[in-house]
């Protein structure tokens, strides 16, 4: 890490740009914990008594199931394409993350629309055996907490598959090739071996997975499970109890800190060496044949159907029967504020990030460190929360200057940031700034310090070396960070519910609000498309990450272990 000797202007400049966005991101929480301090009337005692604790019970039970079938889907489904040759293996690779592109809550209207009694799978168990009533026949309930485990189990797997993929590709292949010369079958090979090497990514697979989980509230509503999301939800809206709102998303905030706590307590001490070094090559894999190949392709295949093809083609069914409203006026506005806020927002992580990891650059010391790791707990914040903690200063603020504006000027500006789209904005860099930060700290990280000394040496202050030296060379991880930032705000739906504009709807909540009507086939063309759009960073960062390792090994030349 560069560090020099005296701070210039232009360093200082970067510094307090980074403590100012960390106090950005924090303003929220700060809300949230002066809200609930102050709620009106004792709210508390009442939540606390009948709504806290089956809410609570709920969630772990959701989070339970989730993080069960996600563990192991993801890890067996990643021991697979990495460990054992079989027909379809280098496709399975990448597709296994597309479910990836389709949001809980458009999955969940799907499974809704197909296993209902009314649905096509219930219709052809009763022409095939005479059934007339629900009653001649056992089928499980769909809407129920089952169901809602099943659904964000088959999106959020991904999650697992592909840092434990990750972490199996560059675990060392010496290892596992000795651990096969002394007679290690590959359960034992699996369970012995490369099961504990990958603990930490498992680990940081599954609580990525139950933050998704605990974040969700269309995938809940439509199953009619009251998690502590739906509880924040209700208890505002329906309930118009701000304060009481502000209380449970506090408990929700202490769940996400304590699974956080929980995920670097399970990785204490486990510091693996992958023996990658210089002379690291791809590990052997199995050659599977006949009925094993067979398996192997039909596990890796069932969480692509489940999670992908089978909402995939009940949307384009139903979007199919809808085609005339792709032109209509109604969609092409809705598709338009999704994009402009989607763009304006993925924009704006970029510029913060590069802000950030720029700044840490520049000076790693202990203040700046912690704020910038500050600035980055957005995604784990579930958007109910962040709009909670967005909404009451916002406001206050719009307020005072609507009252300064009219009694100085008479001029009437109203709620000029909520009713902008303002705060919408702000909730998505908040929530998804740690997405784009990741890329462009990477980055960062492949660059070399000597570049920053011989810039320095030529007379360039720091604004000019990241000018003329470091963005041209982070341009394609500029791209991927905001393409990724771009789909994840297309894909929002706690916060944009809770805090777009009054009259304003985005494709995400018109699927929300259609499916709530039970009105499906409307939901289907505002959901394909949402899905069309997370197809692309999705595949690219599929094939990407494989195209880039198998190239790193191939070009690798033995050397000496330094």
């Amino acid at each position: 890490m560069l560090r020099t000797p005296s701070l210039t202007f232009s360093d200082r400049f970067w510094q307090a740009a980074a403590l100012g966005i960390a106090a950005m991101v924090l303003l929220p929480l700060g809300a949230i914990f002066w809200i609930s301090l102050t709620p009106a009337g004792d709210v508390w005692s009442h939540l606390l008594q009948t709504v806290l604790p089956g809410a609570l019970w709920t969630t772990l039970l959701l989070m339970l199931g989730v993080g069960l079938i996600t563990s192991v889907t993801g890890v067996g489904t990643a021991w697979l394409v990495t460990m054992c040759n079989f027909p379809g293996r280098r496709t399975l690779d990448w597709a296994l993350l597309v479910p990836l592109a389709v949001p809980t809550y458009i999955v969940a209207f799907s499974y809704v629309e197909v296993l209902e009694y009314t649905g096509p799978v219930q219709g052809l168990i009763r022409d095939i055996f005479g059934f007339t009533t629900s009653r001649d026949y056992w089928f499980p309930e769909i809407r129920s907490l089952g169901g809602a485990i099943f659904v964000m189990g088959v999106v959020l797997y991904p999650y697992v598959y592909l840092t434990t993929r990750a972490s199996f590709l560059v675990q060392s292949a010496s290892t596992l090739d000795v651990s096969r010369t002394l007679g290690a079958s590959p359960y034992r090979l699996f369970f012995r071996i490369a099961l504990p090497l990958a603990r930490p990514a498992i680990a940081i697979g599954i609580s990525l997975a139950l933050m998704e989980c605990l974040n969700d509230i269309g995938a809940v509503t439509f199953f009619g499970v009251r998690t502590l999301t739906f509880s924040v939800y209700d208890t505002w809206l329906n309930r118009s109890s701000l304060g009481g709102a502000a209380q449970l998303a506090l408990a929700m905030l202490l769940m996400v800190f304590l699974l956080l706590w929980l995920e670097r307590f399970g990785r204490r001490k486990q510091r693996f060496d992958a023996g990658g070094g210089s002379k690291s090559h791809p590990p052997t894999r199995f050659d599977l044949r006949g009925w094993q190949a067979l398996l192997a392709f039909a596990l890796c295949l069932l969480p692509i159907l489940l999670g992908f093809v089978v909402p995939g083609l009940l949307l384009a069914d139903r979007a199919s029967r809808r085609l005339d409203e792709f032109l209509s006026g109604g969609f092409l506005e809705t598709a338009w504020n999704s994009f402009s806020l989607a763009a304006v927002a993925a924009l704006l992580t970029v510029v913060i990030s590069v802000s950030l990891a720029y700044a840490l650059r520049l000076n790693n010391k202990g203040a700046l460190r912690t704020a910038v790791r500050l600035a980055s707990i957005g995604y784990a914040i579930p958007g109910t929360v962040l709009a909670i903690g967005i909404l009451v200063p916002l406001a206050q603020f719009d307020n005072f200057l609507d009252g300064r504006m009219e009694a100085w000027f008479g001029v009437n500006t109203g709620l000029l940031l909520l009713g902008s789209g303002t705060g919408l904005v702000y909730a998505y860099v908040v929530r998804f700034l740690a997405v784009s930060y990741g890329q462009v700290e990477g980055g960062f990280g492949r660059i070399t310090p000597h570049l920053d000394m011989a810039a320095r040496t030529l007379g360039r202050d720091s604004r000019q070396t990241l000018s003329q030296i470091h963005l041209p060379i982070l341009k394609p991880v500029l791209l991927s960070a905001a393409l990724l930032s771009f789909v994840d705000c297309m894909k929002e739906l706690p916060a944009t519910i809770l805090l777009r504009p009054f009259n304003f709807e985005t494709l995400a909540t018109t699927v929300f609000a259609a499916a709530s009507r039970e009105a499906f086939e409307e939901a289907a063309l505002p959901s394909l498309a949402i899905v069309l759009v997370g197809l692309i960073p999705v595949i690219y960062l599929a094939r990407s990450s494989a195209s880039s390792f198998r190239t790193k090994h191939s070009k690798r030349q033995p050397g000496p272990v330094v």
